[in-house]
Order: structure tokens, then sequence, then C-alpha cells
């Protein structure tokens, strides 16, 4: 790593996305993994899908050893400013639906929950009134 540090915004790095430019944040710091895509052992596909994306979750779950962690020195391009990242607070609209749609989800299982009691004790009662009968 060079002794001046170039540094990049989320959305900055958010612009390389694709196998011809393809750049990711681990742990803070942002890598041009472009050209390592075709000899990743577990595929191009797996960096591509955290691609223009902080993915330390991803590569800690990994387990990824020693000699990978080595390895992304090569592939340094700079720091990602933590400041720029956007919060789940400044997401859109669709999420604050999503959570609605839940809770009218939990709604009909509850009313569905009641028509089935109500069937079993119709069920039961009929039961009841066609062995009194005979």
């Amino acid at each position: 790593m060079g002794a001046e540090s170039k540094v990049f915004t989320y959305s900055d790095v958010s612009a390389h996305k694709t196998s011809d430019d393809c750049w990711v944040i681990i742990n803070g710091k942002v890598y041009n993994v472009t050209s390592y895509l075709d000899e990743h052992p577990g595929g191009d596909e797996v960096i591509l899908g955290q691609a223009g994306n902080d993915a330390s979750q991803e590569f800690e779950d990994v387990g990824h050893g020693s000699a990978a962690r080595l390895m992304l020195d090569e592939f340094y391009v700079g720091e990602v400013d933590p400041t720029t990242k956007v919060d789940a607070v400044d997401l859109p609209p669709t999420k604050v639906q999503d959570s609605d749609d839940k809770e009218k989800s939990k709604e009909s299982t509850k009313f569905l929950h009641f028509l089935l009691s109500l069937g079993i004790v119709g069920l039961a009662l009929a039961f009841l009134l066609f062995n009194f009968s005979r």
C-alpha cells in the first residue's frame, strides 16, 4: 500500500460494479478486484454479487485465511469515507411498504385462524346434532 491513500465515498465505489470494472469494500478499504475475477476460487459471480458494495461481512463469513488477506494488498486502491454510508433511515418508501405488507399478512393470518376455528366448531356441532338425531 502506498504512503498516500485515496479516499472514496460509498457512491464512488458503487459506480464500479461490472465484470469489466469491479470494486469492493472490505473492512473500510477499497479494492479493484477486476483482474482477479477469473482467478477467484469461488467463481466470479461470488464477487460480482458484492461489486460496488461493502463486502466485509461476506468476506469474513467465508473465513478467508491470511493468504487471501495478503493478496488483497495488490488490489488496494484506497479507503472509504465511513461518513458517506447511507443509513437504513434513508431507504426509499418501498421499505416502509414492506412493513405494511407484513402487518396486513399478520392480520390475514389471524382472520384465517379465526375462520378455521369457526369451521372446526361448526363441524363439531354438526357431528353432535347428527348423533343426537339418531
